[in-house]
């Protein structure tokens, strides 16, 4: 493996690891999603507040560092999807804009809105963040209506130069019509409730709020098993899309299950992620007040190797279905070899960025939120 693609490679493993700390963070927007369910009084939706107020920044500081890593790493693809998938991007930075406006301005005097519309706000981006941002990545693996003219990446990018085109007039909107990513899309969104209602079970000092918390958490795992279980078997046993050691596209009978198989590491990942996940519901219903933690790393390694999966292995990671030879690749995506190695050297400060992230979550968390905390 020369030094470009095994550079690719490891971009394509930063972005997938962003990706799965991404939706591991959505137990924000689970929660939020549970205001009214978990809090009934004033007081118990300020400590649900106070305590989601404290981590909702992780979130959306992941969700741009993602972008910004795919941009700067796979220029093509955040010229493809992100400049042709507009509606559906628009409207991703959309409920993440009233998101961060509602934590800033719902306890503000003089709030003409009212402090019931930035909690209807809250709700909003609750439910539509995580459903959209499954929907989105699920094309990653059924793939996208766009084309690419390479040849215009010679000709510069003046005048009327371009090198992607979307071709369908719903820009991202027709994810929906596949019912493969509006399942992924409803997994995400029960995952990010049973992980809201762990991480409210770990950090609020309230025994209502933490009963309440735990039954949810089952009612969503009731709905995230099965839907997700289905996801897996309908795309493990559904056609892929590889590349050949010439560049060419094809299509396979079980591309993404026969990558997992071929490299052992993303399936231990897989399967110590969902057992992980599964662990963490029998830990809470047990009342284990630490379960984010286990519940969160389960998250974690199983997005993880459903990204890699895509990426890795020889596969397209996002299939044109308007021109097959359109299709994207970690090598005929990526940024240049100078680019991905200057960015190598810089991603060294990453685990010092992990480790400090985590101490700040540490000393957060140190004291669970109480009354007293939000001034009751």
């Amino acid at each position: 493996m020369d030094t470009l693609t095994l550079l690719q490679h490891y971009w394509w493993f930063i972005i997938s690891l962003l990706g799965a700390l991404l939706v591991f963070l959505l137990f924000v927007q689970g929660g939020q999603s549970l205001l009214y369910t978990l809090g009934k009084t004033e007081t118990e939706r300020e400590m649900i507040i106070g305590s989601l107020g404290r981590k909702w920044e992780l979130t959306f500081t992941t969700l741009v560092t993602f972008g910004g890593a795919f941009f700067a790493s796979f220029p093509l693809f955040y010229s493809t999807s992100f400049g042709g998938a507009y509606y559906v991007w628009m409207t991703i930075l959309l409920v993440f804009v009233i998101q961060a406006v509602s934590y800033e301005y719902r306890k503000r005097a003089h709030n003409f809105l009212g402090e019931k519309t930035f909690n209807a706000f809250l709700l909003i981006n609750g439910v539509a963040a995580p459903l959209l941002l499954g929907v989105a990545v699920g094309t990653l693996y059924t793939g996208a209506n766009f084309s690419v003219d390479r040849l215009n990446l010679a000709n510069g990018l003046g005048g009327e130069c371009v090198i992607s085109q979307w071709m369908s007039p719903w820009h991202g909107l027709e994810a929906v019509a596949d019912y493969r990513n509006v399942l992924l899309g409803v997994s995400v969104v029960m995952l990010s409730l049973m992980l809201g209602c762990q991480y409210l079970i770990s950090s609020v000092d309230s025994d209502t709020i933490v009963a309440r918390a735990r039954r949810k958490m089952m009612m969503a795992a009731s709905v995230f098993v099965p839907v997700f279980v289905v996801w897996l078997l309908v795309t493990f046993s559904s056609e892929g899309y590889g590349v050949t050691a010439d560049g060419i596209i094809t299509v396979e009978e079980h591309k993404y299950f026969k990558t997992l198989l071929d490299i052992p590491m993303l399936f231990h990942l897989l399967w110590m992620g969902v057992v992980a996940v599964l662990a963490s519901l029998y830990v809470a219903y047990k009342g284990r007040r630490w379960v984010i933690h286990l519940g969160g790393m389960g998250t974690v390694f199983t997005v993880l190797s459903l990204f890699l999966c895509v990426g890795w292995g020889d596969t397209a990671y996002y299939a044109s279905l308007t021109d097959l030879q359109s299709s994207l690749t970690i090598y005929n995506s990526s940024s240049s070899l100078f680019t991905l190695r200057t960015m190598a050297y810089v991603s060294i400060l990453v685990p010092f960025v992990v480790g400090y992230i985590g101490y700040v979550w540490y000393k957060m968390d140190s004291k669970r939120i109480s009354k007293e905390d939000v001034g009751y």
